[in-house]
């Protein structure tokens, strides 16, 4: 893409992994942060960590003709931070929910577990595992349309974030003054 006066904007191409520099490539979250005009990074401030591990995790975990269908998703994430506290517990709940079905009989029973504690004490230092762990599993199990899969878990993590974005906590009668 011209840039004018005879340079060349180079636009990185999405893979997987992390990257030094636009040059070398960029991960999803890496492209994020250059659209955003923030500091080169695969973790950006203005995406909220739990979906930006979604976005890191399917980017890396999807094949590399199937990554192209990301790049429309990327601009989505920019300031993507929902701040509401039932947004971990709910996307946490929601990546199980779409990986059950491809799962094993035994790990189907860790991540019911897990989906048990989600509201937990201490869940929050677990919920990255879990989601990262979920979204493995469709590689790591071979799901059936893997591919679809992958971009079904990313596309429901934005739109539960957006969802959560939107609405205010709720203060019990107790909390109120």
């Amino acid at each position: 893409m011209a840039a004018g006066h005879g340079e060349i904007t180079l636009v990185p191409i999405l893979s997987r992994g992390r990257h030094s520099n636009p040059r070398r490539g960029a991960c999803f979250m890496e492209y994020a942060s250059l659209l955003a005009g923030v500091e080169w990074s695969d973790h950006p401030d203005g995406t909220h960590p739990l979906v930006a591990l979604v976005a890191r995790e399917v980017n890396d975990e999807i094949s590399d003709a199937a990554r192209v269908e990301l790049v429309p998703m990327i601009p989505s994430v920019i300031g993507l931070y929902p701040t509401d506290p039932r947004f971990a517990p709910a996307l946490v709940t929601r990546c199980i929910q779409l990986v059950l079905p491809v799962v094993s009989p035994q790990f189907r029973r860790t991540l019911t577990d897990a989906a048990r504690r989600a509201d937990g004490p201490g869940y929050a230092a677990q919920a990255p595992l879990v989601v990262a762990g979920t979204i493995r599993a469709v590689t790591d199990f071979r799901a059936p349309y893997g591919d679809r899969l992958l971009l079904r878990l990313l596309t429901d993590a934005i739109d539960l974030a957006r969802s959560y974005s939107a609405v205010q906590p709720t203060v019990s009668a107790a909390g109120r003054r």
